[in-house]
This record gives structure tokens, sequence and C-alpha cells, in this order.
């Protein structure tokens, strides 16, 4: 076991670091398995080689954060554990700040990267035209999707936002819900309007929508179109059909990009084959200028339980997949 002092400049931002009743330092210790001491502008940490060098890596990153004006919160504290663990592992490059993928700026929220998928996946989305996010819920694949695209919006780089959803009925019937074709709909492309609201401010997501330039609507609202100088997002892909998703693909125009999220082990289609999702992925991923970045339940970024949920049905889907295969052997 052994000792050694991080040394910071500013003392306030240290204890904003170290969070009320050092609630921080304590997930660190937790995480890694350290002791965490901090005194003025100094903390001391003592452990192992390797949990000290992820615990120097998380606190910089974070201190990095608040030094550019962010704040901290027990999240912030996990995606920094998560990536300097990548980096301790040799998967990725060495955090340097906030992450090693771009920092999206926006008028509500500073968005970084909270594992290595997720920073895998800001790269992307800024170098491709049409981008797959890939997993399971919670790792984010929407929300940065719609922070991406809020923030070329805001650049002035594309003129419109475009996001869409299959409404595909889980068990409910659409018919029966009260009111108009919108009022039946909406509540299918909620989770669309919260991201916006969440990145923009309420009234001018209102008035952009209004204006047309913000338009959430349901996929099939799609066919006919070219998006043209558009930001262009279909959530939920794995309920769209195959046909569905070629009409989609195929409404990409001059100075738009496209994003593709989806689980495809939750498609509510009724024959699970059919799902435009895994098609696309099979046929498309090897074009110039498309790329897919895959999550997993290592990069949930949610409630910590919903992790070990995920974890728990994968682990359950493997066995059945392993015990399926030695009952085709023997």
């Amino acid at each position: 076991m052994t000792t050694e002092t991080l040394v910071f400049d500013d003392n306030a931002l240290v204890s904003d670091l170290c969070g009320p009743h050092d609630a921080n330092l304590l997930l660190i210790e937790n995480a890694l398995g350290v002791r965490l001491d901090a005194k003025g502008n100094t903390i001391a940490l003592r452990g192992q080689d390797g949990a000290r060098w992820q615990a120097k890596e998380a606190l910089r990153a974070l201190y990095g954060r608040l030094e550019g004006g962010e704040g901290l919160s027990s999240a912030d504290v996990e995606g920094a554990l998560r990536l300097s663990a990548t980096a301790a592992e040799g998967k990725a490059e060495k955090p340097k700040g906030a992450g090693a993928a771009p920092v999206l700026t926006l008028p509500k929220r500073t968005i970084a990267p909270r594992s290595a998928a997720q920073a895998d996946y800001m790269r992307k989305l800024s170098a491709n035209e049409l981008t797959f996010g890939v997993g399971p819920a919670g790792t984010g694949k929407t929300y940065l999707a719609v922070a991406h695209a809020a923030s070329a919006f805001l650049r002035g780089e594309v003129e419109r936002l475009i996001l869409s959803r299959p409404a595909v009925e889980a068990g409910e019937r659409i018919g029966f819900l009260p009111g108009d074709m919108k009022e039946k709909v909406d509540p299918y492309l909620r989770p669309l309007y919260d991201a916006l609201y969440d990145t923009m401010h309420t009234d001018y997501v209102d008035r952009r929508i209004a204006a047309g330039d913000i338009e959430i609507a349901p996929l099939a609202f799609m066919r006919g179109r070219t998006l043209s100088r558009a930001a262009v997002i279909l959530d939920e892909a794995q309920n769209a059909t195959i046909g569905q998703m070629k009409m989609f693909l195929t409404r990409l125009g001059e100075g738009s990009r496209m994003t593709v999220t989806g689980d495809p082990s939750q498609t509510d289609l009724p024959d699970a084959r059919q799902s435009g999702l895994q098609d696309a992925l099979s046929l498309l991923t090897e074009i110039d200028g498309v790329a897919v970045t895959r999550f997993t339940g290592e990069d949930v970024v949610r409630h910590r339980l919903v992790g070990e949920i995920v974890r728990a049905y994968d682990g359950r889907e493997r066995d059945r997949m392993a015990a399926a295969q030695a009952g085709r052997g023997s």
C-alpha cells in the first residue's frame, strides 16, 4: 500500500470535488478500495498501484470539469471511474479533462462522455453521415444523439432537427386512446421531447417547433420526403420493419446527418426477424460514412440498478443460447 498526494490550484474547487460530506470521495473509495483524505487544496491517496492510478485519473478529470464551470453529480463521478478503468485496461486513450471525445456545450447542459462507449459514439456522431447507436436502455444513446443534433442546429451546421420513432403498440391499442392523431402519437414521442427540453430552453424549443425548424413525428410521416440540411434521428429503430428502415434511410438528403438508435433485443414487432435495425446492421456497416457504436450493460449510466437488471437479463439470454447450442450438439 503506497500513499501519494494530488495538489490542485483552487481550494474552493477541491471542496466541490469532494462533494457534500465528502460524498464524491466515498464513491471513489468504495469503487476502487482506496483511501482518500482531503486537506486544503490536496488529496492524499492510499492504495494499490492500479487502484490509486485510476483514482488519480478520475479526480483529475472531475477537477477539469469544475475548472470548466461545470457541476458534479454522482453520475459524473461514476462516469469518470468508468473512463479511468477503461484507460487502465488499455482499451482506450488515456482520458484527459472531461474525456477523449468532444464536449457538447448547450444552453442548459454541458455534456461529456461517461463511458468509453459514449466517447466512441460522440466521436462517430461528429465524423459520419450515418451513425448507429445500438444497445440496452440507459446507455445514453438517444440522449447523446439528440444533444449532438441540438448542438449542430444551434451552431448553424443544419437548418432543421427531425426526430422520429415508430409508433408500435406494445400491448396497448393506440386506436382506443382519446384525442386527435397528434394526441394519440405524442406519448410514443415523449422521450424525444424530454431530451430536447433537457438540453435547450423550453420556450426556445416550443418556438422552433411552431416554426417548423424542429419536427418530432412518427416514422410513417417520413415517407415520400427528402430530408436535406437536417439532423435526423430515428429512435427505437428495432420497432421499424425492414421496409420502413429502407424508406427512412433513403430520405437522407444533401447536407444532412442521420442517427439511428435502438436495442435489437427489445423489439415489439410480432416477428423479431423482420426488425429493420438488425437488417440494416447486417447490410450497411461496411459502407464508408456509416459507423456503429455498440453499448453493453457495462455502459448503463442511469441508476445503478438499471445496469444490474440489464446484466441479469443478458446473462439469462446467454445461458439459454448456450443450452440451445449444447442441445443441438448432442
